[in-house]
């Protein structure tokens, strides 16, 4: 697939609403480096996750920091990222949402080989889309990501968008152990079939309960990225009204979301606008209520206590430059469906957006073995389960010919929720549940209820045997996995 340059057009309407308004970032030399050259090395390291007088928590870790560091890139500028594997096992380097050459894509034996102790391997490619992402392993995932190994990954609008500041929060999710050490038992039985290896301690950027300061008055952009194993999501800004501008790294048409609540599944990404519109010297939680009867504070926004920066609330915000993604062709798409199957059932009935089931009442067995007992599949895609990171001779479940536009729908059989996460393409989202989806939306991680059928379309421009799969990491390692080739 051909990358070209992209600069869009001047956004003098959005400069002149936000006139006087600080550029978050200095801009950069139209003489920059051809090549962006950056280096990430992965290894184990330590981290106060509960405090800084807590005890450290071993992790492994990207440049010795949890989460890594976060690497601003510019969008049409060409990266060469080396990652230096410094563990004792095999890794790879996904990064995800960016559509790049397959392979770069980090998945082991299907476009890549391991990268093995003591060795390195050289990502090269140029980020067509600006926006929020993230990288992380694609080896022993479920380990690697639980230990720490996570950062962001921003691609910078080839144009500046003015906010008075841009921050990103990368969330993390944790189990602990009463000693502060990370619990054993990754890819139990009971997280392969149920909800997934969900923690006990909530991180923003390293920290637990982190205070955001603020000033009255900011415009700022706010990237979150859900970088959890397993733990769904949805926030509440108190006394705040975000607007979300995009979704994925994709930008969308700027709207307030449903019932206040930003609700992120791991591996999905939201860019939002907040007006800082609290009293001076104010503290204003950020809360996560996804699950029922289980919120907590995931943040403060913290006010100094200085005047506010301006007199009157700055107009609407405008929309964010679209990236160049190319426009599916509906009238002439090539229809593709994957169900999914499997899982532990649950006895009593889903409570609200987040309802945990609380028992195992009985099981979907659908000709599987006992679901993720002693590593066996706890999840199928038509029929077909598909375990681990990614390997070798991986039988594709469709094969598209390059250029076409693929409809896709994907049906959720199952008593679970499922972000869906595709590599190397951006979804429309279409539809779901036969409603059409409002905003203009694109994502590379689509999360189905469950019961939940949802339509979305892409034109398969970009060759090669792509992964497609859910981003609760036990579900995938259990079975909730497939390829599909573009030729």
């Amino acid at each position: 697939m051909h990358f070209r340059s992209n600069r869009f057009l001047s956004r003098r309407g959005f400069l002149a609403v936000a006139a006087g308004v600080a550029m978050s970032r200095p801009m950069r030399s139209a003489r920059a480096s051809a090549v962006d050259e950056r280096t990430l090395r992965a290894a184990p390291g330590q981290a106060r996750l509960t405090g800084a007088d807590s005890a450290p928590t071993p992790t492994w870790a990207y440049n010795g920091t949890v989460p890594g560091p976060v690497l601003r890139l510019r969008q049409g500028q060409p990266v060469r990222i080396t990652v230096e594997n410094s563990l004792a096992e095999d890794t790879t380097v996904h990064w995800h949402g960016i559509r790049l050459p397959n392979a770069m894509d980090g998945v082991p034996g299907l476009t890549q080989p391991p990268i093995a102790p003591g060795t390195s391997f050289t990502y090269e490619f140029t980020p067509p889309d600006a926006g929020t992402f993230w990288y992380h392993p694609h080896a022993d995932g479920l380990v690697q990501l639980g230990r720490g190994l996570a950062g962001a990954l921003i691609v910078e609008e080839a144009e500046l968008v003015a906010f008075d500041r841009d921050l990103i929060w990368l969330l993390q999710d944790w189990r602990l152990a009463a000693d502060g050490r990370i619990a054993g038992g990754f890819g139990s039985a009971m997280d392969a079939s149920m909800s997934g290896r969900v923690g006990n301690l909530v991180t923003v950027n390293g920290s637990a309960s982190a205070d955001q300061s603020v000033g009255a008055g900011e415009r700022i952009r706010l990237r979150l990225a859900n970088a959890a194993l397993a733990r769904m999501m949805a926030l509440r800004f108190e006394g705040h009204r975000p607007v979300i501008l995009a979704i994925d790294g994709q930008p969308c048409e700027p709207h307030e979301p449903e019932d206040s609540r930003l609700v992120l599944a791991p591996a999905m990404r939201v860019d939002i606008v907040i007006d800082m519109l609290g009293e001076p010297g104010g503290r204003y939680r950020v809360i996560d209520d996804f699950y029922d009867g289980l919120a907590y504070t995931l943040a403060t926004l913290a006010y100094d206590k200085a005047p506010p920066l301006r007199a009157h609330p700055l107009d609407a915000p405008a929309a964010l430059p679209r990236n160049p993604l190319p426009e599916p062709d509906l009238a002439n798409a090539v229809r593709q469906e994957i169900v999914l199957q499997g899982g532990m059932m649950g006895g009593g009935k889903l409570a609200g957006v987040g309802g945990m089931m609380s028992g195992m009442m009985g099981m979907n067995m659908k000709g599987m073995a006992m679901p993720g007992m002693n590593g066996t599949p706890a999840w199928a895609i038509n029929g077909v389960s598909m375990t681990g990171d990614g390997h070798a001779g991986m039988a594709p479940q469709f094969t598209l010919r390059r250029g076409v536009t693929c409809h896709l729908t994907i049906r959720n059989e199952t008593a679970w929720w499922h972000p869906m996460h595709v590599h190397g393409f951006s979804l429309s989202v279409l539809s779901r549940n036969g409603s059409p989806v409002p905003h203009r939306q694109w994502q590379d991680t689509v999360l189905l209820a469950p019961k939940d059928t949802v339509e979305c379309a892409f034109v398969a421009d970009n060759p090669g045997d792509w992964m497609l799969h859910c981003h609760v990491a036990d579900h995938q390692m259990a079975g909730l996995m497939t390829v599909f080739r573009v030729t």
